[in-house]
C-alpha cells in the first residue's frame, strides 16, 4: 500500500493519469504484453462516488497484446463507486498467479482467492458466483473464455443490478488471462468527501437541464440513435468500407429496434440519462431471449461492416460477445476483413471450416463463437485483424480498418478530417475515445476541411485525458459540461478537491498525460510510421453518398502530422522534446 501525494494527484489527477505513470515506471521497454512483467492498473479518479453525474466510471490500463503499446478502457455499473470506497484510487497487478485465481480488494488491502472453479465460465457466470460468495455489497469485473484463450482484443464485463459494464477494448481480459486471474472483486464501505458539497451541488444543478436536454436520445433510444444521422451523412462504414452508405440502415436503427425490441432501460450507479436498455426477441426463431442492447459500435461492426441488417442477430451477437469476454469492435471488423478476403479468394470455406461470406449471420455467430475459444480458424481470428491479414495474403493488411494495428470504430477516417489527424496520433490507435467525434457532427463543424484539424485533435486529446482520469462517462461530461475543457470542468475540480485549479491547469494536465503515453509508446518503437491510417482511407475516396469524394491522401496527412507535431512540441518522428517534457514537469 501506498500513499498518494497531493502533488501528484494535482499533477495527473487519477485514474488514466496515474496509470500511465504507473505503467510507464513498471513495466520494462518491450515487456511481452503475455509476460508476468506486464501490469494492468484499476484505477477511480476525484469525482468517482460524487454528485456529478456519470461519476460511476473505472478506468483499466495496461500494455495491449493487440497493439503493444499503452492501453486504457473504462467501464460503468456499480464496480467503480466500490473501488473507491475501499479506500483505494488505484490497484496495480504484476506477476502471475500459479493457478486460476481472482483478487480481493477491500479497505485492508488486497488477497489473492482461489478460482479453479470458474476457470472456463462466461463472464456472467462468475461474476455471479463471485459477488454470492464475498456478499451483495462486493462488485466484480471478470474475463470469460477468450481472456483466458488470451484472445487478444478479450475484454471485461461487470454485472450490476441489469447493467452491464464493459471494458471492451485493447485485450486487457486476455492479459488478465495470462495472469490466471479469472476476477477482480473490490468490497468496501468509505465515505466519499468533497471539498465544497455547495459548490458541487450549484453546479450540478446548473448543467441539469443542459444535460437532459442533450441526453434525450440516449436516454429514449440508447446509442443506436446515431445510425440514421450517420449514414445520411453518408459516414457510416459498410461492408468492410468499401462504402459509407447503408441501404438497411433503418433497419438496425434506435427507432426500429426500439419499437420492436426494447424491454427496460438500464443505468450505472446514480447515472440520470439510463442509457442502457434492456431488450427482449417478441416473436421468431429467437422468441424469448433478452439481452442487453447492442450499441452503435457494435451494430456497426457486426451489422452493416458485415453487409448485416438482422437486428436479432446483433443483438444474440453483442450478448455471446459480452458472456465470452470479446471486443465487438475489434471482431467485427476482423470479420469484416474475412469477408472481403472470402470475396476476393484469398480464402475458402475450407480455410474457415463454415460458410461465410457478405451477410451471413449464421456463419458470424458461429465464428464468434470459434473466436473465444480459439477454435479452428477461431485461432488466427483470435489474433485480430492486422494480424490475420499478414498471415493471408501480401496485400492484406491494405484491406484493415485499423491504425496501430487496433480496428476502427464507426466514426469514419475518411468523412471526419479531425478523425483522420485524431486516429493517426491517437495513443491508442483506432479509438474514438482519444479524439472525440462528437464535436464533428455539430452544425457549422467544417468535417471535410484540415484547417485547424491538428489543433482541434491535440485540444479533444487533453478533454479525454482528464475525462478518464476524474473519471467521468463521456457522455455526461460531453452534454453537460462541455466538449473541451472550460470553466465548468474547473469548478468541478475545485469544488471536489479544494484545490485552486484553473481552466489552463487542466489543459496541461491533460497534455502531460498524453506526452506520457507518448513516451510509452515511444519507448516501444513508434515513430511517424505508425502515425498512420488505414491504406484505404488514404488511397480509396468514398464512393457514394453525401460524403462521397472524401479521403486522406498521404501528403495531406504529412501536412498535418508536421502542424501537430508543432503544436506539441514534438520532433519531426513524434518524439517529445527534452524542452517540452520539462515544462510539463515530466523527466
Amino acid at each position: 500500500m501506498e500513499a498518494l501525494g497531493e502533488a501528484t494527484a494535482r499533477q495527473l489527477l487519477g485514474g488514466n493519469g496515474r496509470a500511465a505513470r504507473r505503467l510507464y515506471d513498471h513495466i520494462p521497454a518491450r515487456t511481452d504484453p503475455f509476460a508476468p512483467a506486464n501490469a494492468v492498473v484499476f484505477g477511480v479518479g476525484p469525482v468517482t462516488d460524487t454528485t456529478v453525474p456519470g461519476n460511476s466510471r473505472a478506468c483499466v490500463a495496461t500494455k495491449s497484446p493487440l497493439t503493444e503499446l499503452f492501453f486504457d478502457s473504462t467501464f460503468g455499473g456499480r464496480f467503480p463507486a466500490t473501488l473507491k470506497r475501499t479506500g483505494f484510487d488505484a490497484v496495480l497487478i504484476t506477476g502471475r498467479a500459479a493457478a486460476p485465481s481472482y483478487l480481493l480488494v477491500t479497505e485492508t488491502g488486497a488477497v489473492v482467492k482461489p478460482a479453479a472453479d470458474l476457470w472456463g465460465k462466461t463472464t456472467r457466470e462468475a461474476v455471479n458466483a463471485l459477488v454470492a460468495a464475498e456478499g451483495a455489497e462486493a462488485d466484480a469485473i471478470a474475463i470469460g473464455p477468450a481472456g483466458e484463450q488470451r484472445v487478444r482484443f478479450a475484454a471485461m464485463a461487470h454485472y450490476w443490478k441489469n447493467r452491464e459494464g464493459v471494458s471492451g477494448r485493447g485485450g486487457v481480459g486476455a492479459v488478465l488471462g495470462a495472469k490466471n486471474l479469472k476476477s477482480v472483486v473490490v468490497r468496501g464501505a468509505r465515505k466519499t468527501e468533497v471539498a465544497d458539497p455547495a459548490e458541487l451541488k450549484a453546479l450540478v444543478d446548473e448543467t441539469r437541464e443542459p444535460l437532459k436536454k442533450g441526453t434525450q436520445a440516449l436516454s429514449t433510444y440508447g446509442t443506436p440513435f446515431l445510425v440514421g444521422p450517420i449514414n445520411a451523412l453518408g459516414a457510416f462504414g459498410s461492408y468492410n468500407l468499401k462504402t459509407e452508405v447503408f441501404a438497411e440502415a433503418r433497419a438496425v436503427g434506435g427507432e426500429e429496434m426500439k419499437a420492436r425490441y426494447h424491454d427496460r432501460d438500464t443505468t450505472c450507479l446514480k447515472c440520470p440519462v439510463a442509457c442502457g436498455k434492456q431488450y427482449a426477441i417478441p416473436s421468431g426463431e429467437f422468441a424469448g431471449r433478452k439481452a442487453k442492447m447492442p450499441e452503435y459500435e457494435t451494430i456497426f461492426a457486426l451489422g452493416p461492416m458485415l453487409g448485416i441488417a438482422n437486428p436479432e442477430a446483433l443483438t444474440l451477437a453483442n450478448d455471446l460477445c459480452d458472456l465470452l469476454g470479446m471486443d465487438t469492435i475489434s471482431l467485427g471488423v476482423t470479420l469484416a476483413f474475412v469477408c472481403e478476403a472470402v470475396e476476393r479468394g484469398w480464402l475458402t470455406k475450407q480455410d474457415l471450416g463454415v460458410p461465410f461470406g457478405w451477410g451471413d449471420w449464421r456463419g458470424m455467430l458461429r465464428l464468434v463463437e470459434m473466436t473465444a475459444r480459439r477454435e479452428g480458424f477461431g485461432a488466427r481470428l483470435a489474433e485480430g485483424a492486422w494480424r490475420l491479414a499478414e498471415s493471408v495474403h501480401p496485400e492484406g493488411t491494405k484491406l484493415v480498418y485499423a491504425v496501430k494495428r487496433l480496428e476502427l470504430p464507426a466514426h469514419s477516417a475518411r468523412a471526419l478530417k479531425g478523425l483522420s489527424i485524431g486516429y493517426a496520433t491517437a495513443t491508442r490507435g483506432g479509438s474514438h475515445h482519444d479524439t472525440r467525434p462528437t464535436p464533428q457532427y455539430a452544425p457549422g463543424f467544417d468535417r471535410r476541411s484540415t484547417k485547424d484539424k491538428p489543433a482541434f485533435a491535440a485540444r479533444s486529446q487533453h478533454f479525454t485525458a482528464v475525462g478518464d482520469s476524474l473519471v467521468l462517462c463521456r457522455f455526461t461530461a460531453e452534454r453537460g459540461f462541455g466538449l473541451f475543457l472550460d470553466e465548468p470542468y474547473a469548478r468541478m475540480v475545485r469544488a471536489v478537491t479544494g484545490w485552486d485549479v484553473t481552466v489552463e491547469e487542466l489543459e496541461r494536465v491533460g497534455e502531460r498525460i498524453v506526452n506520457l503515453e507518448r513516451l510509452f509508446n515511444v519507448r516501444e518503437g513508434v515513430r511517424r510510421a505508425q502515425d498512420t491510417l488505414p491504406w484505404r482511407v488514404m488511397h480509396e475516396p468514398i464512393p457514394e453518398g453525401p460524403s462521397a469524394g472524401a479521403y486522406c491522401p498521404p501528403d495531406e496527412l504529412s501536412v498535418m502530422l508536421d502542424a501537430y507535431y508543432a503544436l506539441r512540441g514534438w520532433d519531426g518522428e513524434g518524439v517529445p522534446t527534452a524542452s517540452r517534457l520539462a515544462t510539463l514537469d515530466l523527466r
